[in-house]
């Protein structure tokens, strides 16, 4: 028997990340499974040589980390019902690997992740953090995939 108890649904902000929130609310009602949101915040660049450019990284990633925290808690309040038991988390580096990294420290059963349909030239320059994440998780991935019309 398929037993769920754990639900990891990343988000990028996006509608189609968080339509793909959407599933994992109703799975996790279905399942009555816990979810953890997430939301991966990129490796930033080095300061700029340039010294008439003044700003200190540090100060710099702490900002927008509470601002990615405050996004998140807005979704949750917003989306997800009093119900479900649901937590955040603010990870950092590479999208699909802190992603698949959180999913095995977490013991996570699912992941729920919206992907964007890119394809052609615009799939092999950008590449696929849902792709990435269904072949390196531990778990099984379910993929949504939004259609344009």
């Amino acid at each position: 028997m398929l037993t769920i108890k754990k639900i990891l649904c990343p988000t990028d902000f996006s509608e189609a990340s968080l339509k793909g929130l959407d599933y994992a609310v109703d799975l996790a009602a279905i399942f009555q499974a816990e979810i953890k949101v997430l939301y991966v915040l990129p490796v930033l660049p080095p300061a700029p040589a340039d010294p008439n450019i003044s700003f200190e990284i540090p100060e710099f990633e702490r900002l927008v980390h509470k601002d990615s925290e405050e996004k998140l808690q807005a979704i949750i309040a917003s989306r997800i019902p009093k119900t479900v038991k649901v937590t955040a988390e603010v990870g950092h580096g590479g999208a699909a690997r802190e992603i698949v990294r959180t999913a095995e420290d977490e013991k996570t059963d699912l992941i729920v992740i919206a992907t964007h349909g890119h394809s052609g030239w615009h799939h092999l320059v950008l590449g696929s953090v849902a792709e990435k994440v269904i072949r390196l998780a531990h778990c099984p991935v379910f993929a949504y995939r939004e259609f344009r019309k």
